[in-house]
Protein backbone atom coordinates (compact mmCIF):
# COMPACT_ATOMS: atom_id res chain seq x y z
CA UNK A 1 0.00 0.00 0.00
CA UNK A 2 2.99 2.10 0.62
CA UNK A 3 4.74 1.57 -2.79
CA UNK A 4 1.57 2.64 -4.54
CA UNK A 5 1.03 5.98 -2.71
CA UNK A 6 4.67 6.65 -3.72
CA UNK A 7 4.09 5.81 -7.17
CA UNK A 8 1.19 8.58 -6.88
CA UNK A 9 3.43 11.04 -5.45
CA UNK A 10 6.01 10.33 -8.01
CA UNK A 11 3.24 10.66 -11.04
CA UNK A 12 2.12 14.04 -9.16
CA UNK A 13 5.69 15.71 -9.39
CA UNK A 14 5.24 15.33 -13.03
CA UNK A 15 1.98 17.38 -13.40
CA UNK A 16 2.77 21.41 -13.83
CA UNK A 17 1.04 23.21 -12.05
CA UNK A 18 -1.87 25.73 -13.85
CA UNK A 19 0.30 28.79 -13.71
CA UNK A 20 3.23 27.55 -15.29
CA UNK A 21 0.98 26.28 -18.30
CA UNK A 22 -0.96 29.09 -18.73
CA UNK A 23 2.83 30.81 -18.69
CA UNK A 24 4.12 28.79 -21.58
CA UNK A 25 1.06 29.18 -23.65
CA UNK A 26 0.90 32.76 -23.68
CA UNK A 27 4.67 32.77 -24.10
CA UNK A 28 4.26 30.13 -27.27
CA UNK A 29 1.68 32.65 -28.31
CA UNK A 30 3.89 35.91 -28.02
CA UNK A 31 6.65 34.00 -30.14
CA UNK A 32 3.79 33.02 -32.67
CA UNK A 33 2.74 36.68 -32.69
CA UNK A 34 6.70 37.84 -33.11
CA UNK A 35 6.89 35.55 -36.57
CA UNK A 36 4.05 36.94 -38.15
CA UNK A 37 4.86 40.12 -37.50
CA UNK A 38 8.03 39.95 -38.88
CA UNK A 39 6.34 38.58 -42.04
CA UNK A 40 4.63 41.75 -41.88
CA UNK A 41 7.97 44.01 -41.73
CA UNK A 42 10.15 41.46 -44.44
CA UNK A 43 6.97 42.23 -46.56
CA UNK A 44 7.23 46.26 -45.96
CA UNK A 45 11.05 45.72 -46.59
CA UNK A 46 10.55 44.35 -50.33
CA UNK A 47 8.42 46.67 -50.89
CA UNK A 48 10.71 49.78 -50.19
CA UNK A 49 13.81 51.02 -52.11
CA UNK A 50 14.55 53.70 -49.18
CA UNK A 51 17.08 53.13 -47.05
CA UNK A 52 16.02 55.45 -44.34
CA UNK A 53 12.92 52.94 -44.69
CA UNK A 54 14.39 50.02 -44.40
CA UNK A 55 16.65 51.08 -41.39
CA UNK A 56 13.55 52.49 -39.75
CA UNK A 57 11.92 49.07 -40.03
CA UNK A 58 14.78 47.29 -39.02
CA UNK A 59 15.02 49.12 -35.42
CA UNK A 60 11.36 48.18 -35.27
CA UNK A 61 12.51 44.42 -35.71
CA UNK A 62 15.07 44.75 -33.45
CA UNK A 63 13.74 46.35 -30.57
CA UNK A 64 10.90 43.70 -30.86
CA UNK A 65 13.12 40.56 -31.13
CA UNK A 66 15.12 42.05 -28.18
CA UNK A 67 11.50 42.16 -25.85
CA UNK A 68 9.98 38.22 -27.05
CA UNK A 69 9.96 36.26 -24.10
CA UNK A 70 10.11 32.41 -24.23
CA UNK A 71 9.71 29.80 -21.57
CA UNK A 72 12.55 27.81 -19.82
CA UNK A 73 11.73 25.17 -21.73
CA UNK A 74 12.32 27.08 -25.33
CA UNK A 75 15.88 27.53 -24.69
CA UNK A 76 16.36 26.61 -28.18
CA UNK A 77 14.23 29.19 -29.47
CA UNK A 78 15.91 31.63 -26.99
CA UNK A 79 19.87 30.74 -28.68
CA UNK A 80 17.95 31.52 -32.57
CA UNK A 81 16.37 34.66 -31.35
CA UNK A 82 20.16 35.85 -30.06
CA UNK A 83 21.23 35.03 -33.21
CA UNK A 84 18.31 36.93 -34.67
CA UNK A 85 19.35 39.93 -32.94
CA UNK A 86 22.94 39.86 -34.36
CA UNK A 87 21.73 39.17 -38.05
CA UNK A 88 19.51 42.38 -37.77
CA UNK A 89 22.23 43.80 -36.49
CA UNK A 90 24.76 43.23 -38.95
CA UNK A 91 22.41 44.00 -41.94
CA UNK A 92 21.24 47.35 -40.50
CA UNK A 93 25.20 48.64 -40.67
CA UNK A 94 25.23 47.25 -44.30
CA UNK A 95 22.36 49.15 -45.49
CA UNK A 96 23.39 52.19 -43.55
CA UNK A 97 26.93 51.92 -45.07
CA UNK A 98 24.90 51.35 -48.49
CA UNK A 99 23.13 54.21 -47.51
CA UNK A 100 26.74 56.16 -47.28
CA UNK A 101 27.72 54.93 -50.65
CA UNK A 102 24.59 55.80 -52.50
CA UNK A 103 24.66 59.20 -51.61
CA UNK A 104 28.38 59.78 -51.96
CA UNK A 105 30.67 61.01 -54.84
CA UNK A 106 32.79 58.02 -54.94
CA UNK A 107 35.72 60.50 -56.88
CA UNK A 108 35.37 63.42 -54.48
CA UNK A 109 33.80 61.94 -51.36
CA UNK A 110 31.44 64.85 -51.13
CA UNK A 111 27.74 64.19 -51.40
CA UNK A 112 26.20 63.52 -54.55
CA UNK A 113 22.89 65.10 -55.41
CA UNK A 114 21.11 62.36 -53.51
CA UNK A 115 22.73 62.96 -50.84
CA UNK A 116 21.72 66.85 -51.20
CA UNK A 117 18.32 66.07 -51.42
CA UNK A 118 18.15 64.17 -47.76
CA UNK A 119 20.22 66.83 -45.99
CA UNK A 120 18.88 69.95 -47.78
CA UNK A 121 15.65 68.64 -46.50
CA UNK A 122 16.82 68.46 -43.43
CA UNK A 123 18.50 71.49 -43.11
CA UNK A 124 15.42 73.43 -44.08
CA UNK A 125 13.48 72.57 -41.27
CA UNK A 126 15.59 72.96 -39.00
CA UNK A 127 16.29 76.34 -39.93
CA UNK A 128 12.56 76.86 -40.05
CA UNK A 129 12.05 75.41 -36.51
CA UNK A 130 15.01 77.71 -35.04
CA UNK A 131 14.33 80.77 -37.31
CA UNK A 132 17.66 80.15 -38.96
CA UNK A 133 18.86 80.90 -42.57
CA UNK A 134 20.33 78.34 -44.52
CA UNK A 135 23.16 79.22 -46.91
CA UNK A 136 23.56 77.65 -50.24
CA UNK A 137 26.69 78.63 -52.45
CA UNK A 138 26.74 77.41 -56.23
CA UNK A 139 30.59 77.07 -56.96
CA UNK A 140 32.18 76.13 -60.28
CA UNK A 141 35.70 75.66 -60.95
CA UNK A 142 36.91 77.93 -63.67
CA UNK A 143 38.21 77.24 -67.05
CA UNK A 144 37.80 73.48 -65.93
CA UNK A 145 37.27 72.25 -69.71
CA UNK A 146 40.83 73.91 -70.35
CA UNK A 147 41.90 71.83 -67.60
CA UNK A 148 41.00 68.57 -69.52
CA UNK A 149 41.78 69.52 -72.53
CA UNK A 150 45.35 70.75 -72.14
CA UNK A 151 46.65 68.49 -69.12
CA UNK A 152 44.27 65.18 -69.43
CA UNK A 153 41.22 64.01 -67.29
CA UNK A 154 42.80 62.05 -64.51
CA UNK A 155 44.48 65.70 -63.93
CA UNK A 156 41.10 67.05 -63.83
CA UNK A 157 40.00 64.46 -61.87
CA UNK A 158 42.16 65.32 -59.11
CA UNK A 159 41.59 69.68 -59.61
CA UNK A 160 37.95 68.24 -58.50
CA UNK A 161 39.29 66.30 -55.53
CA UNK A 162 41.70 68.57 -54.24
CA UNK A 163 38.76 70.88 -54.18
CA UNK A 164 36.75 69.30 -51.76
CA UNK A 165 39.69 68.51 -49.63
CA UNK A 166 40.38 72.10 -49.07
CA UNK A 167 36.90 73.09 -48.83
CA UNK A 168 35.95 70.20 -46.55
CA UNK A 169 39.34 71.51 -44.27
CA UNK A 170 37.95 75.12 -44.38
CA UNK A 171 34.68 74.54 -43.54
CA UNK A 172 33.18 74.03 -40.27
CA UNK A 173 31.74 70.39 -39.23
CA UNK A 174 28.29 71.69 -39.47
CA UNK A 175 28.88 72.70 -43.28
CA UNK A 176 28.33 70.32 -46.54
CA UNK A 177 30.18 70.51 -49.49
CA UNK A 178 28.31 68.91 -52.43
CA UNK A 179 28.79 67.51 -56.18
CA UNK A 180 26.49 68.73 -58.02
CA UNK A 181 27.48 67.53 -61.28
CA UNK A 182 30.45 68.05 -63.70
CA UNK A 183 32.66 70.79 -61.86
CA UNK A 184 29.86 72.14 -60.46
CA UNK A 185 29.62 71.83 -56.65
CA UNK A 186 27.27 73.12 -53.67
CA UNK A 187 27.91 74.55 -50.39
CA UNK A 188 25.60 74.41 -47.55
CA UNK A 189 25.97 76.83 -44.57
CA UNK A 190 23.47 76.65 -41.93
CA UNK A 191 23.24 79.75 -39.76
CA UNK A 192 25.11 82.43 -41.70
CA UNK A 193 24.41 85.63 -42.65
CA UNK A 194 25.11 86.90 -45.86
CA UNK A 195 28.70 88.79 -44.89
CA UNK A 196 30.00 85.65 -43.36
CA UNK A 197 28.75 83.58 -46.03
CA UNK A 198 31.21 85.53 -48.68
CA UNK A 199 34.25 85.16 -46.08
CA UNK A 200 33.61 81.45 -45.58
CA UNK A 201 33.73 81.06 -49.77
CA UNK A 202 36.26 83.11 -49.69
CA UNK A 203 38.56 81.65 -47.60
CA UNK A 204 38.56 78.38 -49.26
CA UNK A 205 39.11 80.53 -52.70
CA UNK A 206 42.62 82.02 -51.15
CA UNK A 207 43.23 78.27 -49.55
CA UNK A 208 42.61 76.75 -52.88
CA UNK A 209 45.00 79.24 -54.70
CA UNK A 210 47.54 78.60 -52.42
CA UNK A 211 47.38 74.48 -52.24
CA UNK A 212 47.56 74.04 -56.12
CA UNK A 213 48.31 75.46 -59.32
CA UNK A 214 48.25 74.13 -62.95
CA UNK A 215 51.34 73.98 -65.18
CA UNK A 216 49.50 75.87 -68.03
CA UNK A 217 51.12 77.79 -70.92
CA UNK A 218 54.72 76.94 -69.46
CA UNK A 219 53.70 79.03 -66.02
CA UNK A 220 52.23 78.05 -62.64
CA UNK A 221 48.95 78.71 -62.39
CA UNK A 222 46.53 78.82 -59.41
CA UNK A 223 43.44 76.79 -59.31
CA UNK A 224 40.19 79.03 -59.07
CA UNK A 225 36.50 79.00 -58.77
CA UNK A 226 33.52 81.34 -59.13
CA UNK A 227 30.47 81.18 -56.90
CA UNK A 228 27.17 82.77 -56.21
CA UNK A 229 25.61 82.71 -52.88
CA UNK A 230 22.23 82.69 -51.63
CA UNK A 231 20.35 82.56 -48.34
CA UNK A 232 17.26 80.88 -47.83
CA UNK A 233 13.83 82.48 -47.09
CA UNK A 234 11.41 81.14 -44.33
CA UNK A 235 9.97 78.34 -46.18
CA UNK A 236 11.71 78.19 -49.54
CA UNK A 237 12.54 75.22 -51.22
CA UNK A 238 15.69 73.39 -52.83
CA UNK A 239 15.34 74.26 -56.39
CA UNK A 240 14.15 77.90 -55.69
CA UNK A 241 17.24 79.06 -53.71
CA UNK A 242 19.51 76.94 -55.88
CA UNK A 243 18.19 78.41 -58.37
CA UNK A 244 18.74 81.55 -57.22
CA UNK A 245 22.44 81.52 -56.25
CA UNK A 246 23.08 79.89 -59.84
CA UNK A 247 21.85 83.15 -61.23
CA UNK A 248 24.27 84.59 -59.17
CA UNK A 249 26.72 82.47 -60.21
CA UNK A 250 26.34 83.06 -63.35
CA UNK A 251 27.24 87.15 -63.04
CA UNK A 252 30.38 85.92 -61.19
CA UNK A 253 31.42 84.12 -64.41
CA UNK A 254 30.44 87.53 -66.32
CA UNK A 255 32.33 89.51 -64.25
CA UNK A 256 35.45 87.61 -65.09
CA UNK A 257 35.62 84.29 -62.92
CA UNK A 258 37.56 83.88 -59.50
CA UNK A 259 35.36 85.76 -57.46
CA UNK A 260 32.11 85.59 -55.77
CA UNK A 261 28.39 87.27 -56.11
CA UNK A 262 25.52 87.31 -53.68
CA UNK A 263 22.22 86.61 -54.77
CA UNK A 264 19.72 89.33 -54.71
CA UNK A 265 16.47 88.07 -52.71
Amino acid sequence: MQKATNNKRGMLRLVKSPNLVESEQKSMTDSEKYYKQVQQYAEQIRNTRNADEIVRILDIVLSETRGVKFSDEAFVAQEQVKRAEQKIESLKNEVEQLRSLVQTDQMTGAFNRRGLDDIFKREAARADRNAQSLGVVMVDLDDFKRINDCLGHPYGDNVLISLVTVAQETLRPTDVVVRFGGEEFIILLPDVEMEEALTIVQRIQNNLAKSSALPLENQLMPITFSAGVALRAFGENQNSVISRADQALYQAKRMGKNCTIPSVA
